[in-house]
């Protein structure tokens, strides 16, 4: 009989018994190894603009091949790619199976189109981080560019797997209380080391959606702001708009609170952009 495992990629550290997946519901105990159950197996892709990711200062005007497979490490009830973030394997009647190599074959042949390299998005890309790893060290040999779109929930030692081939990220900052975070399934701490050992060494925006009881405080945003500015005062940040998605049916956020919280944030931060407004 297998031994159970514990999986390194995030601060969960689920354990697993032999054929049992992790919380993320794309990593499973093989053998009493823990394996990336995602590999290669996409449900999206599509050659998008870069600001869609959203990065409003790396390449603007360009586009980027953005793909993405299953599984995430947090629930967040308002998740608006839940049919692929919240989903197992089982769950999705269609995948695309792909290799490293074919997706970096791929992106070449998109150069054309304005693509500048591939974007790892839709679900939490770094549950599969194996695949990003594999198929980021192809793009940068090939002079292409690597964007990674990610909840920043993950140990230091996968994002230093990475890192080296990561030019880009925009990290999810989805609020700045613990409280919050521990109603997502996640924590605030560790988030914060993920995107102060990102912002040393590509470039990165951040996200903050507003979302009613969670991330709306007008106190939250002027202690995020602060955070962030000790930093780099010029890391953008993106504060977006929620609209009712998943398992939230709360009205959208008003359009003069997404206004207030943007005059607090530019005190201290350089780029503020409001989202979805």
């Amino acid at each position: 009989m297998s031994a159970d495992a514990i999986c390194p990629v995030c601060p969960h550290h689920c354990r697993l018994k032999e054929g049992m997946y992790g919380l993320c519901r794309a990593r499973k105990n093989e053998g009493g190894s823990v394996v990336c159950a995602n590999y290669g197996k996409l449900t999206s892709i599509a050659l998008d603009p870069i600001e869609k990711k959203p990065l409003a200062f790396f390449h603007p005007g360009s586009r980027i091949l953005s793909v993405g497979s299953f599984g995430c490490n947090l629930k967040c009830p308002f998740c608006q790619n839940h049919e692929i973030a919240a989903s197992g394997e089982d769950d999705i009647p269609e995948l695309y199976r792909i290799t490293p190599e074919r997706l970096c074959e791929i992106a070449e042949n998109e150069i054309p189109s304005g693509n500048i390299g591939v974007a790892y998005t839709y679900n939490e890309a770094l549950v599969g981080y194996e695949f990003v790893r594999d198929t980021a060290e192809l793009i940068r040999k090939k002079g292409m560019k690597n964007v990674l779109v990610t909840n920043g929930f993950a140990e230091q030692e996968i994002l230093s797997e990475i890192l080296p081939f990561i030019d880009a990220m925009n990290i999810d900052l989805k609020c700045f209380s613990e409280a919050g975070y521990e109603k997502l399934g996640g924590d605030l701490k560790s988030v914060l080391e993920f995107i102060k050992s990102s912002a040393a060494s590509c470039h990165v925006e951040l996200t903050t959606l507003i979302v009613p009881g969670i991330s709306d405080l007008c106190e939250d945003m002027e202690k995020e702001s602060a955070w962030i500015a000790s930093v780099d005062p010029d890391i953008p940040l993106h504060i977006t708009r929620y609209f009712p998605r998943h398992k939230m049916t709360d009205k959208a956020t008003d359009i003069s609170l997404m206004n207030d919280l943007k005059i607090i944030a530019e005190r201290k931060l350089n780029r503020v952009l409001l989202g979805n407004v």
